[in-house]
């Protein structure tokens, strides 16, 4: 409007012209009063090309308020503060660029009051982390660059190991290092030994083994003993290192009550065992037998002055109890914490005998304190009732859970529940006479808290039909197709890396449990939100074994979506891990095109003919994808089921794709890859973003994308079919 042009983004009738004038025109307004900073910083304004592009400043020190040291090393010192008046950024509502007080990191550099040299350095910065500015303590005279807190550890230039945390590996075990000195056991293979578990954390929430001055104890108690050890009850003054996020680094939980194991006679009894022969040795192979059959923390290890008994310190304790064999669940062993179910919760009865022994046996199967509490739930806690999804055994509805989900609070040490509870209500459709055998595999994933598997709250019955309803968590986002049509615009080719990462971790951990999912499809994988939210994208793998007909226990038959059926499968064949994997390699296609696979064909017997005589698979070529990752998906598709990769390669195969593509910092990185990639993005964003990425595509009046039964397509493949490899 100003100048007449066209405006650069018009949605936002931003102008770079006249933005970059203003810009020039207020710069006088607040200088660093070098004229090379000052220089560089006009220079960063003017290559501003979008709104969304941070205005580069000098900012005034005085401008900073509650600043906290963070972190610090022989170099720089890191700090978070508040500015007060916050960075420019271009509001959609009002046009114009406005602020907000906002929380910052400061990177002092000590020693490098040299222009060129802390130019240099900025200039590094800006490769990797969002830069605000840069500005100057008034006293100590050092440079300061002012930036944003993401997903980079600013100490070290390196992507944050756990970026939840702002944990950095690399930083923590270098402080570690540095803090060798500062404590000795007095023996030097006790000595290497802890220094070597501390050198092997990985996550923000890994224990830091420690060697711990028995001074240290209080209270010391026996409360168990045989042929070969003491176990005694202590109070622990210090208590142990834990990383808070909050001033992002260790502190001490002062009174941790733990337990001492004194190991007496260790020698003799390795040696009657011919397994060690060094009583040092033996000790620190005592801690790790003890670590790895056990699922205790083991806090570190002391030693009895008087005695010299050597002693590991861990965390198993049973307050209500005292017992000191049992698994424990946040100072509740097993036990305890089934009686508290039973005691405190009125155990809600079916009516169904099988039913009710169905849901004592997996309130039985808990193992830790955030396992779910499965349940019987009546008809009648449930309201807002709305459906939300149909297939071709059940239909789902959303609905309130009024008494809501049983969890753990660990600081009250009880069970409550959360009223009001979102769930999903997946009404079985003939299931009034529900077999054991169905039960069996909805309790097979029915405690676990897996991060990336739907969990399943309890089971109830509809009073009219008397069909049986499992009750689910519920996920915002629903299936992936529906998820796909909101988020078509965002599902750039990080975005698909990213959730077929969770996908096949999550089909990764099913098959760690020996299991098989055995409808393995888009409309099982479920998001937890409807859109994107900070390239963030939680999803959940469901139906494992719900996809059939509750009453039928025939062994032969087939169930699932056809283009997702493994061709062995489709044969007769039992279904397998290998036949997971085929249905992952489709789920590849859809993630890659935003196409179902085979969406323009009828889903009857001659596709089944097809896909396993003539090996019919979806069409894809590069530039649609990347030629490394089509060579994946194809190997998943492979007719022989034996030359299939595993969930664990396949994993690894995806995060080497990552690592290379948006990974900057891997050193697994593999640049013909990246190319590979960014040849796809390009294609995608010229192709694909005008519309919802295929998803309107003419589909096949039979194309049937719910699970069914497919016999009758399959009967006769068995003779039709050449059969090349069994």
């Amino acid at each position: 409007m100003i100048c007449n042009n066209l405006y650069t983004d018009v949605d936002n009738k931003w102008c770079k012209r006249c933005e970059t004038h203003v810009l020039r025109k207020n710069f006088t307004n607040c200088t660093s009063g070098n004229e090379i900073i000052d220089d560089f910083i006009e220079e960063k304004q003017l290559e501003i090309s979008k709104p969304q592009d941070i205005v580069f400043e000098w900012i005034s020190y005085d401008k900073f308020v509650d600043v906290k040291e963070m972190d610090k090393n022989d170099f720089s010192t890191v700090y978070l503060a508040q500015w007060k008046n916050g960075p420019l950024y271009w509001d959609e509502k009002s046009k114009k660029y406005i602020r907000n007080s906002k929380e910052v990191v400061l990177k002092y550099s000590h020693n490098l009051q040299n222009v060129d040299e802390f130019l240099n350095e900025v200039k590094t910065y800006l490769i990797k982390f969002k830069i605000y500015g840069m500005s100057q303590n008034p006293d100590t005279k050092d440079y300061i660059i002012v930036l944003q807190d993401e997903n980079y550890c600013i100490m070290c230039n390196y992507w944050y190991t756990d970026v939840g945390y702002k944990w950095c590996k690399r930083c923590e075990t270098y402080k570690l290092k540095k803090n060798f000195t500062n404590w000795t056991s007095e023996n030097e293979i006790i000595d290497n030994f802890i220094k070597e578990k501390q050198l092997e954390i990985n996550d923000s929430q890994d224990i830091v083994f420690d060697w711990i001055p028995y001074d240290r104890f209080l209270g010391i108690k026996e409360v168990d003993k045989n042929e070969f050890s003491t176990i005694y009850l202590a109070l622990w003054k210090d208590g142990p290192l834990k990383y808070n996020a909050n001033i992002r680094d260790y502190v001490r939980t002062p009174n941790e009550l733990i337990k001492l194991k004194c190991l007496r006679e260790l020698s003799t009894f390795y040696k009657r065992l011919l397994l060690f022969q060094n009583t040092t040795n033996e000790f620190l192979n005592e801690v790790k037998r003890f670590s790895l059959v056990n699922t205790y923390k083991i806090y570190g290890i002391s030693q009895n002055p008087n005695s010299k008994e050597y002693i590991i310190v861990f965390n198993d304790y049973c307050k209500k109890c005292d017992k000191t064999s049992a698994m424990l669940l946040h100072r509740r062993c097993n036990s305890c914490l089934t009686n508290h179910l039973k005691n405190d919760f009125i155990l809600r009865t079916s009516g169904n005998k099988q039913i009710d022994n169905f849901v004592q046996e997996i309130r039985l199967k808990i193992k830790n304190y955030d396992d779910i509490v499965f349940e019987w739930i009546p008809h009648d806690q449930f309201n807002n009732i709305e459906q939300i999804g149909k297939g071709g055994f059940a239909t789902v509805f959303s609905a309130i859970w009024k008494d809501g989900l049983l969890r753990y609070d660990t600081s009250k040490d009880l069970y409550i529940r959360n009223l009001n509870t979102k769930v999903a209500l997946k009404y079985l459709y003939n299931s009034q006479n529900i077999t054991y055998e169905f039960l069996n595999e909805v309790k097979a994933y029915s405690v676990n808290n897996s991060g990336n598997i739907l969990k399943v709250y309890g089971i109830t019955q509809d009073p009219n039909t008397k069909d049986y309803i499992i009750v689910l968590q519920y996920a915002e986002g629903r299936n992936f197709e529906y998820w796909l049509f909101n988020n078509y615009k965002y599902f750039n080719w990080t975005n698909k890396l990213k959730i077929l990462n969770n996908i096949i971790s999550g089909l990764k951990e099913i098959h760690q449990k020996q299991m098989v999912h055995r409808d393995f499809h888009v409309g099982n994988i479920l998001f937890d939100e409807i859109f994107v939210i900070y390239s963030n994208v939680n999803l959940y793998i469901s139906d494992m074994g719900l996809s059939r007909e509750v009453d039928n226990i025939d062994k032969t038959s087939i169930y699932g979506v056809m283009p997702y059926v493994a061709p062995e499968v489709l044969r007769g064949k039992s279904y397998t891990q290998a036949a997971d994997i085929y249905s992952f390699g489709m789920i590849m296609y859809f993630v890659a095109t935003g196409r179902q696979p085979f969406y323009n064909r009828a889903h009857d017997g001659l596709l089944a003919l097809d896909i396993c005589e003539k090996v019919s698979r979806p069409e894809i070529n590069v530039p649609e994808a990347p030629e490394c990752y089509i060579d994946l998906m194809k190997k998943c598709w492979d007719t022989d089921p034996i030359n299939r990769p595993d969930a664990t390669k396949i994993e690894e195969s995806i995060k080497l794709l990552c690592n290379s593509y948006f990974d900057h910092n891997s050193i697994n990185k593999d640049y013909e890859i990246e190319k590979q990639f960014k040849e796809a993005e390009t294609y995608r964003r010229t192709k694909n973003l005008s519309v919802p990425n295929n998803i309107n595509l003419d589909t096949h009046p039979q194309a049937v994308f719910t699970s069914r039964l497919l016999n009758s397509f399959t009967n006769d493949l068995k003779t039709e079919c050449i059969d090349l490899m069994y």
